[in-house]
């Protein structure tokens, strides 16, 4: 586990706190840094961001890409859509997380949820989650829909896993996100409805829900539509990650945002408030979040907004060779930072 603590020659400490967490960091530079900062808090703070800034792997965000892309349907390419749930087991596994699934049945047939848990050390009763969907329409390979979400999954895994918690920290593939009728546009979010259900007949207490939704199509020459009845300013160019949340996930919203300008100031934002549960704005609701709003609990959706910015959207041409994998280590930033302020590391 790693645990920030420096305090005694502190040089040193900063330099094995280097070696043991980041990559590509420049211990000259945050060594300069460190030294002109008024006080211990500021810090051992200018270390954790820094760090978080430079662990984050483009490479491995791209690995795990390509390792998902292709259909991962539950009738066109039903062992394809196996193959990502074991490749989301093993990898989250490998990192020395407790594995466990949840299965659940759909149209006569099983499929799961595969869940990785780092247990809370003070209170774990009370959860955290990240997660995103592993399947795919029948004829896209789902490059950003939603290989970009796993992908940015594990890799916020890998950053995390080196920590303890207060709080418990789930890590979880969701299977049959996508509609089982295109027709029907409430057809979907079968597996997060089955998870959000199971939770709440289990009596989990979960602080917070993160659901990592197409996250890699972006740029500053794509541009940006907004669905009827937004309600506010969007932007025209589709560089920025959107954050939506309903008014009881304002908080939750908000510790997103926060680590946004924290670890990754760089990376553009629009927050998106709906009332209730999105039923005024059903577009707000698409994705997996929206049955843990429907189950009472605090969920947000991060997303690049999908169709309403990428003309690839469930399409063959949805591949790695479109997405913009810096703009992913951005959002993996963000979020592996909004997730230890809420599970709250241990000293």
């Amino acid at each position: 586990m790693y645990r920030l603590n420096v305090s005694q020659n502190k040089c040193d400490r900063l330099a094995t706190t280097e070696l043991q967490f980041c990559s590509g960091f420049s211990y000259e530079s945050m060594a300069k840094s460190y030294i002109s900062a008024e006080s211990e808090d500021q810090r051992d703070g200018m270390i954790l961001t820094e760090c978080f800034r430079k662990s984050v792997s483009i490479e491995r965000i791209r690995d795990h890409i390509q390792a998902l892309e292709g259909v991962r349907h539950p009738l066109a390419e039903p062992e394809a859509l196996e193959h990502a749930a074991d490749y989301i087991a093993e990898t989250l596994g490998s990192m020395g997380y407790e594995m466990d699934e949840q299965h659940f049945p759909d149209n006569g047939r099983t499929f799961r949820n595969v869940i990785a848990t780092r247990r809370g050390l003070h209170r774990p009763h009370e959860r955290i989650a990240v997660m995103a969907h592993y399947d795919t329409v029948a004829g896209s390979p789902g490059a950003d829909d939603n290989a970009s979400g796993v992908a940015v999954m594990l890799e916020t895994a890998r950053v995390l896993a080196r920590f303890s918690f207060e709080r418990t920290v789930h890590l979880i593939g969701v299977s049959l996100e996508e509609n089982e009728n295109n027709a029907e546009s409430c057809s979907g979010t079968r597996g997060s409805r089955a998870l959000a259900a199971h939770a709440r007949e289990n009596g989990w207490s979960i602080e917070g829900v993160v659901v990592l939704e197409s996250v890699a199509y972006a740029g500053d020459c794509v541009v940006q539509t907004v669905p009827a009845g937004t309600g506010i300013t969007v932007p025209e160019i589709g560089n920025f990650v959107a954050v939506v949340g309903n008014e009881r996930s304002k908080e939750l919203i908000d510790g997103f945002v926060r680590a946004v300008e924290r670890y990754r100031p760089d990376l553009p934002h629009v927050v998106l408030t709906v009332p209730g549960n999105g039923e005024l704005l059903p577009d707000s609701r698409r994705s997996d979040h929206a049955p843990f709003w429907d189950e009472g609990f605090k969920a947000i959706m991060v997303t690049d907004t999908t169709n309403f910015r990428s003309p690839h959207y469930h399409l063959p041409s949805d591949t790695l060779a479109t997405l913009n994998l810096e703009f992913a280590a951005k959002v993996c930033c963000a979020t592996a930072g909004v997730i230890l302020e809420l599970a709250r590391p241990t000293q």
